[in-house]
This record gives structure tokens, C-alpha cells and sequence, in this order.
């Protein structure tokens, strides 16, 4: 295998396991629970999706071909707090990754040194994609975290559940 597919492989492997780790504590939650906000400046799990999603469609269409802030996405109201349904959080959850994956996909081990430009700024495919993964990661950590806040002591974890390495250690020991 070459390394650039290789490294998309990888890559695509990562993305499913973040998008996995935030769909299961949405699983958790119910529709008043995506609307929560541990603070008055902080953001709910629905605007961090709402975000996120709008980050995804923008980055990842024509990703090779255009910049990734496209000029028809409007940031700022990502994070303006709105009135919606579990089911309309995760529609749009769906359609963020879709595209993420989408764009994957059709990458070939020759495109991952082309160049892209994100907000002007030139930088190789496998760059860009590192720093998706790495923002994607921050927000489902965000997301992990306040549903954690809100589910409180009824929270199934989503690792290694405290004072249980030992046990987790030996498990993977038996492999």
C-alpha cells in the first residue's frame, strides 16, 4: 500500500471514531439535553453540531478545487443559540459527515501532497486534514463533556470508566 493511501485510510478511520464517540453520548440525551448550556457564554451540544456541521459542508465540498471557507457560509449565526430537535441536531450532524466522507473517499494517494488553501492560507492535503481531525476532536470533546455534565452520575462511559484501568489493562491483556 502507498503511503498517501495509507495515511487516508488512517485518516478516514480516525474521523468514523470521533463521529462513533459523539453519536454515542448523543444516545444519551434527550432533545432538552442538546439545548443545554453550562453557561451563559458557553455553547449547547445543538450550536456546537450546528458548527461543526457548517465547518464540514464548507471545508470538504469541492475540497481540492476551492477554498474551504466558502463564501456562502455564515459562520457567525453557527453559533447563535436556536430552537431545534434532537432529530434536526443530528440531521445535520449527518449531512456535515457525509460530506466529510464523501470528499475522503475520492482522495488518491497522488493528492495528498497537492496544496489547498483554507481562508488563504496554502497548505498540503495531508495538513489540512490533520487540522480537521484535530478540530473535529476539540468539539467532540466538547460535546462528550457537557453531555457528561448532564447526565451527571446516570452517565455511561464512553472510555474507561474511572478507577477501572486495571481491569480495562488486563482485558486487552487477554487479546
Amino acid at each position: 500500500m502507498k503511503t498517501g493511501e495509507a495515511f487516508l485510510q488512517c485518516a478516514i478511520k480516525r474521523f468514523k471514531l470521533q463521529k462513533q464517540l459523539a453519536e454515542k453520548a448523543f444516545d444519551q440525551l434527550n432533545d432538552a439535553d442538546f439545548l443545554f448550556k453550562p453557561s451563559k457564554e458557553s455553547n449547547s451540544i445543538a450550536v456546537i453540531v450546528q458548527h461543526m456541521s457548517g465547518n464540514m459542508l464548507s471545508r470538504w465540498t469541492n475540497f481540492l478545487t476551492e477554498d474551504g471557507e466558502k463564501v456562502w457560509r455564515e459562520r457567525d449565526k453557527e453559533f447563535e443559540d436556536m430552537q431545534t430537535t434532537k432529530q434536526d441536531v443530528l440531521s445535520a450532524w449527518s449531512k456535515g459527515w457525509q460530506c466529510v466522507f464523501n470528499a475522503l473517499e475520492i482522495l488518491k494517494d497522488k493528492d495528498v501532497m497537492n496544496m489547498i488553501t483554507i481562508r488563504g492560507e496554502r497548505m498540503t492535503v495531508i495538513d489540512a486534514v490533520i487540522r480537521q481531525i484535530e478540530h473535529y476532536g476539540y468539539h467532540v470533546g466538547q460535546i462528550v463533556y457537557i453531555g457528561r455534565i448532564i447526565k451527571d452520575e446516570d452517565w455511561n462511559s464512553l472510555s474507561i470508566p474511572k478507577n477501572k484501568s486495571a481491569e480495562f489493562n488486563q482485558q486487552m491483556n487477554k487479546s
